[in-house]
């Protein structure tokens, strides 16, 4: 049998109208994706060595990692050299910049509405207090 919330489905306020998951890129919703992202936007350029050993990843499964980052505009990749040894780095673009930034919004209004008490939470509350 159903619950009483059951015959009674939250309905979406007009302020409410979109979902915080609807905020949520799959581009950049992927964990390694966002490491990679959220690391960048802390430093001015990333050693890709450092990524891979940050984040665990194998070089080949950060190396498609950082193609769709690159193919969608969210990093530039940058090859050189140390001295004589081969390096690459990556750097978060401006439009990285934003797309973390959205990302960032959207999961901090998602657990805003979390935390906010359900009402049926609510009258459980209010009916065991004395």
């Amino acid at each position: 049998m159903g619950t009483e919330d059951d015959a009674n489905p939250p309905t979406a306020s007009p302020r409410h109208a979109s979902h915080p998951t609807n905020g949520l890129s799959d581009t950049v919703h992927q964990r390694h994706r966002l490491g990679i992202l959220t690391i960048a936007a802390d430093a001015e350029r990333v050693e890709v060595a450092y990524l891979r050993h940050a984040l665990e990843l194998t070089p080949g499964n950060l190396s498609r990692h950082l193609a769709v980052l690159e193919e969608a505009s969210l990093i530039q990749i940058e090859r050189g050299y140390h001295g004589r040894r081969p390096k690459t780095w990556i750097r978060i673009t401006r439009q990285g910049q934003r797309a973390l930034a959205a990302e960032i919004s959207a999961l901090q209004e998602l657990l805003r509405r979390h935390h906010r008490p359900s009402p049926t939470a609510a009258r459980r509350e209010a009916a065991d207090t004395p």
